[in-house]
């Protein structure tokens, strides 16, 4: 008889087949199986999902041996995330925007400090073009979000406006993103933070992959400069799970057991899913009002979430995880490419710079005199259609969309000109606050857009970008 193995085995090998010859278009840009690219007819999507058969007979096998939930494919990603970021911690969740919750809600417990916990009322800075759900947990929590402005060039939040944003007493976080695999300015935002006390949480979304250089120092990792950092693994992002994303706890192991139990429905219990009794005291708990020795495996501290991603998944990631020194190369060089393809068209455009840097030439970037210098994995090529330019940036998209160029905005541009947060201020005028007149984020809304160099495009792709580009200029 042929035994389960055998079978798993020959599944696994016609499952590695079955993706060699389907899933062509996924593959990365400079691989010999990647689908023909045909200028014109074939899309050149602005970012995707990267893979290859190893993730289609990663999956598989997590799905056939059936743990479904979270379990050793998820135990396993966790710490070689950690590892990877340099991190105490890394709590897998279902998506970038539920880590950017849980991360929030945590800092509202009552087991945190009395003077550090976030209470309904307190405020949080974040800046205000970017991604909603960087900025939704701070107003879901009860917390009042404070917006600062955004430098249009980096996309990244106008640091020197931190202090008119602080309010004594009142103020208790900063928590914004790095917008498009670019650090925002983290010298000026740590010292904030470490002088007035306040926790910081970066969202690291579109970010895994940058360091930052303090002065004098060496380069460290994004998403680990704060108390907390978040992660997105949906298909754009730099690695994939599908749907997926993480908290990252930095230093504070108090502060997992906090993540966790906002991610898991608020329970006190900290037994993985399975297991019972890690504490050793499971019915000797007495806490609330309810009886003593009640079951800790079901005791609430928190109204919390089910936000846990399924274990496949997992074992996709951890696949992922293995090729994302690759992948972050590739955005690199992508972008360099686009750049340098595009020189000559600065009158029509302000191109995007890395924080910190002052210009860009085919020898690098030129920094400024703050010592400090940062590495972007970038997650996508971001132009300024200049105000004096003979098309508006509608007009330009329009164009890329008839050639097949994917492209995108700044995600919600300046966030309070949209829908949900103009209502809100209608509803609850003190629900939010704004400091100066966010002529930044406004431009970013009006002038800002992106295309890919995400590690799927090939070099005839990004060729065909560059002048289809370039021909679009000449033409008008």
């Amino acid at each position: 008889m042929t035994s389960a193995d055998d079978i798993k085995k020959e599944i696994l090998r016609l499952s590695r087949e079955y993706s060699r010859l389907q899933h062509t278009a996924n593959r990365p840009g400079e691989d010999s199986l990647l689908k023909a690219f045909v200028p014109g007819q074939s899309v050149v999507p602005y970012a995707g999902r990267v893979f290859d058969e190893n993730e289609v007979a990663a999956a598989v096998s997590s799905t056939l041996d059936f743990w479904l939930t979270l379990g050793p494919e998820g135990e396993a990603f966790e710490k070689e995330l950690a590892v990877y970021l340099g991190v105490k911690r890394s709590i897998a969740v279902n998506s970038g925007s539920s880590a950017n919750l849980v991360a929030m809600s945590a800092l509202t417990s009552h087991k945190l400090p009395e003077g550090k916990r976030i209470l309904p009322g307190d405020e949080v800075i974040t800046c205000a073009a970017g991604f909603p759900t960087t900025v939704a947990p701070i107003v879901q929590n009860g917390a009042v979000p404070v917006f600062i402005d955004n430098n249009p060039v980096t996309g990244n939040a106008l640091v020197s406006q931190l202090e008119e944003a602080f309010v004594p007493g009142k103020t208790k976080a900063v928590m914004m993103a790095h917008a498009l695999g670019n650090p925002f300015d983290l010298s000026v935002v740590t010292a904030f933070c470490q002088k007035n006390g306040l926790w910081l949480v970066e969202d690291n979304c579109d970010a895994l992959g940058c360091s930052y250089q303090m002065p004098g120092g060496s380069h460290q990792a994004t998403g680990t400069f704060g108390d907390l950092s978040t992660q997105s693994f949906y298909p754009p992002h730099h690695l994939t799970m599908g749907e997926g994303g993480a908290v990252n706890v930095v230093r504070d192991m108090k502060l997992k057991i906090l993540v966790e139990s906002f991610r898991d429905w608020g329970r006190d219990c900290w037994c993985a899913s399975g297991v019972d009794n890690t504490c050793n005291k499971r019915f000797g708990w007495k806490l609330g009002e309810l009886p003593e020795g009640y079951d800790h495996k079901y005791i609430y501290s928190h109204l919390g979430y089910n936000l846990k991603p399924l274990d496949p998944q997992a074992a996709i990631g951890r696949v992922q995880l293995t090729k994302l020194p690759a992948f972050i190369e590739a955005r690199k060089r992508n972008w360099q490419t686009l750049r340098k393809g595009l020189v000559g068209l600065e009158e029509f455009f302000e191109f995007s710079l890395p924080t910190h840097a002052v210009g860009w030439s085919e020898e690098g970037f030129q920094w400024d005199a703050s010592g400090c210098q940062t590495e972007c994995s970038w997650f996508g090529f971001m132009m300024l259609v200049r105000s004096g330019a003979p098309f508006s940036r509608t007009e330009f998209a329009r164009y890329l969309d008839e050639k097949k160029i994917g492209n995108r905005m700044l995600f919600g541009g300046n966030l309070l000109r949209q829908p949900a947060f103009v209502q809100l201020k209608k509803d609850r005028p003190d629900a939010l606050r704004v400091v100066g007149e966010l002529r930044g984020a406004d431009r970013i809304m009006n002038e800002a857009i992106f295309i890919g160099v995400y590690p799927g495009l090939s070099p005839v792709m990004l060729g065909y970008m560059v002048d289809s580009i370039k021909h679009f200029c000449k033409k008008v």
